[in-house]
């Protein structure tokens, strides 16, 4: 806001609604990735699901032991980061490396043609995008709270 500006209570409103809106939207993306994350380590654990889902790309050309080792961490790396979302912390980072495991993700679904998933992986690329475009409405977080930004 420039000096001249000022607030009228339609610019406040309009400025909270958007603040409210993104802190429920960044709550719903960080819920579902955390519970991800939690559900498979908790649940059957992070081998139990690498081994499933594993066989899944034994007909694509990406090595058996990365493919492994990648699905080992992915839920360790979505609890992390679902935690981190959901609190608003370190949001900027945290969204980023949201966005290359989703880019992650996408390349080995694209790797066993899977378009249906990949699809659907899109729209998590796209709102990993939207919430980053639009951090500067992230006031409801640790990140402002703790470090009097956004992060």
């Amino acid at each position: 806001m420039t000096p001249t500006t000022t607030m009228t209570p339609t610019t406040d409103s309009t400025t909270l609604d958007r603040q409210l809106a993104y802190v429920v939207f960044r709550l719903t993306l960080g819920i579902n990735i955390l519970i991800h994350g939690a559900g498979r380590i908790f649940g059957p654990g992070a081998g139990a699901f690498a081994s499933a889902t594993e066989v899944e790309f034994t007909k694509t050309a990406l090595p058996a032991g990365m493919v492994n080792a990648f699905l080992i961490g992915l839920p360790f790396a979505e609890l992390v980061l679902g935690i981190l979302l959901t609190l608003g912390l370190f949001t900027r980072w945290t969204l980023t490396l949201g966005s290359l495991l989703i880019l992650a993700l996408i390349f080995g679904t694209a790797m066993r043609s899977d378009w249906n998933l990949v699809s659907l992986q899109m729209m998590y690329a796209l709102t990993y995008y939207f919430l980053l475009i639009h951090r500067s409405s992230n006031h409801f977080s640790l990140d402002a709270l703790v470090f009097g930004n956004r992060g």
